[in-house]
C-alpha cells in the first residue's frame, strides 16, 4: 500500500535536498559524521513544522542547517579539549606517483578537501559567511539572517575570509613546483641541513603535529627547522603522496605499520605549513597507499 499520509510528501522533499544540504554542512564542519547529525537534526526539525507555513523549503532548510552548523563550529572553539575529529577534517592520502584513471575520484575529493584545510583558520562567522556565500550562492540576507546581522556585515565577513583563503594560496593538486619545494625540505632534514631547512620554510610557518595525548603546534622557521629530522635509515620507508590535494608524504616502520602522515601546505615558493598525524590508532583507521 502506498504512503498517503501527509508527512511522505515533506520526506521527497526533503530528500532531494539531503545531497546538497550534506555538502553544506560538511564544508561547514569538516566532518562527514557531524555533517550527517546536523542533517538529521534539520530533518526532526522540519518535522516538527506545519510544511504549508514554509514557503521556501530550500532557503528554510539551508538556514537550518547553516545555524547548526555554526552552533557546532562556536561549541567546538569553546571545548579546548576537543578531539582531533573534531578539528581537522577527514584526511584523504592518494600514492602521487602517477594516478591511474580509477583514481580521479579520489584525487577529486582530495582537491575538494583541501580547502577544508583552509577553513580550519577562519572564525565560525566567517566560515559560514565563506562557505554559503562563495561556495553555495547564498544570499547575504539569507546569511545575516543566519548570524543575526545585517546583510552588510555578512558580506564584510566573506569578504575578509575571502582574503585569508587568498592568502594562503589555491587549495588546488600539488603542482611541480610544490613537490620540488618539498622534496627540498625532505632532503635538508634527512642531512640535517638547518640552512636548507631555512630556505625552503615561511618565516612564519605553522608544524602541527597530531598524537595521541594531544597537539603540538610549533611555529616560526628557526623552531620548526630546528625540529625537523627525518629518519634515512633502511627500517623506515618512505613514500609521496597526496593529502587532501596537498603535496605529502606517508612513513611505515620496517614491518608496515604505518609511522606518519605528513601534509605540506606551499605557497610563494616556500613551505608555509606542516601537518603531522602521529597517531597509531588513527593511522591504523586510515586507507592508505601501500609501501613504495
Amino acid at each position: 500500500m502506498s504512503d498517503t499520509s501527509p508527512a511522505a510528501p515533506v520526506a521527497e522533499a526533503f530528500e532531494s535536498h539531503r545531497d546538497r544540504l550534506r555538502a553544506v554542512a560538511y564544508r561547514m564542519l569538516g566532518s562527514h559524521a557531524d555533517a550527517d547529525d546536523v542533517v538529521q537534526e534539520a530533518w526532526l526539525r522540519l518535522s516538527r513544522q506545519d510544511p504549508a507555513a514554509i514557503h521556501n523549503l530550500a532557503g528554510w532548510l539551508t538556514t537550518v542547517v547553516g545555524r547548526i552548523s555554526l552552533d557546532v563550529l562556536r561549541a567546538r572553539r569553546s571545548r579546548p579539549e576537543a578531539s582531533y575529529d573534531d578539528r581537522l577534517p577527514e584526511l584523504v592520502v592518494v600514492a602521487d606517483d602517477g594516478l591511474a584513471p580509477e583514481d580521479d575520484v579520489a584525487l577529486a575529493d582530495s582537491v575538494g578537501l583541501a580547502l577544508l584545510v583552509v577553513l580550519e583558520s577562519l572564525r565560525p562567522d566567517e566560515r559560514l559567511a565563506f562557505v554559503l556565500h562563495d561556495l553555495f550562492a547564498v544570499p547575504f540576507d539569507d546569511i545575516g539572517q543566519i548570524l543575526g546581522k545585517s546583510a552588510d556585515a555578512a558580506k564584510m565577513l566573506a569578504s575578509r575570509a575571502r582574503k585569508k583563503v587568498q592568502a594562503t594560496g589555491k587549495p588546488a593538486a600539488a603542482g611541480r613546483e610544490q613537490r620540488e619545494v618539498v622534496q627540498a625540505f625532505l632532503t635538508a632534514a634527512r642531512h640535517g641541513d638547518f640552512e636548507g631547512l631555512l630556505r625552503v620554510l615561511d618565516p612564519e610557518v605553522r608544524l602541527t603535529v597530531d598524537i595521541p595525548g594531544g597537539r603540538v603546534v610549533v611555529l616560526g622557521a628557526t623552531e620548526v627547522a630546528g625540529r625537523s629530522r627525518v629518519s634515512s635509515g633502511a627500517a623506515v620507508r618512505y613514500r609521496a603522496v597526496l593529502v587532501n590535494g596537498l603535496p605529502g608524504i606517508v612513513s611505515w616502520r620496517e614491518d608496515g605499520t604505518p609511522l606518519s602522515v605528513l601534509a605540506f601546505t606551499v605557497a610563494d615558493g616556500r613551505i608555509a605549513g606542516i601537518t603531522v598525524l602521529a597517531d597509531r590508532t588513527r593511522l591504523a583507521a586510515m586507507i592508505l597507499p601501500d609501501p613504495a
